[in-house]
């Protein structure tokens, strides 16, 4: 079991005693405009694979995996899953988002405050810088010239993308209140996507104002049969030129390319 899962075990101990715990829970998207969930096509998956962060870029499919001793960057084939190359963090990294910069790759690390830059062709490592707090999430927003972080809480943070300096932040809010447990994020056009732990939902965010602009329910998308020693939803990748996605979950045996619609569409 991850840290995390660990971690989450414990909190439901402890609600169950009736005991106090800070961890807030799921932030509830109530109110923001549904989109609806139209499935293109699947594509497999390495059940192995603890996904934290997609992102296609030229035609590859990288992915950042978790999990103490475990974590690794791969780049995959979009259309067949397989795995064409792959670099391992060292065992004391748990590794979590990444995103495309350029000819590098920026991942980041739970909670260890750590961000490892990487050569994109090769994947080796070119450096690590530090950073305050967990890393949850991570995309590139090239329409505003930054990163954007999340830390699994409602709170996106704007980094620089050659030095990961901080350049401020915006809390994510629906109608009903703060959206928190943000967690891996996929940046398209100047809006963010971001999949919500413990949930089966993407929000769609503007990260100029924070609201949340659109709330799609992947509920059901892997049957139940396929569910099982499955983790949670986490994975966005937009598809260049479409108004596609790749989404899929840690341990999950398939990915799915989707198309996000309104009742409009």
């Amino acid at each position: 079991m991850s840290a995390r899962l660990t971690a989450l075990a414990a909190a439901v101990a402890c609600l169950a005693a009736g005991c106090a715990t800070s961890a807030p829970g799921p932030g509830s998207a109530d109110g923001a405009p549904r989109l609806r969930v139209e499935v293109v096509a699947e594509i497999p998956h390495d059940t192995a694979a603890f996904t934290q962060g997609l992102e296609l870029a030229d035609g590859v499919l990288y992915e950042g995996t978790g999990q103490e001793g475990r974590s690794e960057l791969r780049a995959t084939d979009p259309v067949t899953g397989a795995v064409r190359s792959r670099a391992a963090l060292p065992p004391d990294l748990f590794g979590e988002g990444i995103t495309v910069v350029g000819d590098r790759i920026w991942q980041l690390t739970w909670q260890e405050g750590v961000a490892i830059e990487r050569d994109r062709a090769s994947l080796a490592e070119r450096r690590r810088v530090r950073y305050e707090g967990e890393g949850w999430g991570l995309c590139h927003d090239v329409a505003g010239g930054r990163l954007v972080m999340s830390d699994g809480s409602d709170v996106l943070t704007f980094r620089d993308p050659d030095t990961f300096a901080e350049l401020g932040d915006v809390r994510v809010r629906a109608d009903s209140g703060p959206v928190s447990k943000l967690n891996e994020l996929e940046c398209v056009d100047g809006t963010v996507y971001a999949n919500v732990w413990q949930t089966d939902q993407i929000v769609r965010v503007d990260p100029e104002t924070g609201e949340v602009t659109g709330v799609a329910d992947l509920s059901g998308l892997l049957p139940p049969q396929q569910r099982v020693n499955t983790d949670v939803l986490n994975g966005i990748a937009a598809v260049p030129g479409t108004d596609e996605f790749l989404v899929t979950g840690k341990l999950w045996p398939k990915l799915f390319r989707v198309r996000f619609a309104t009742d409009s569409d």
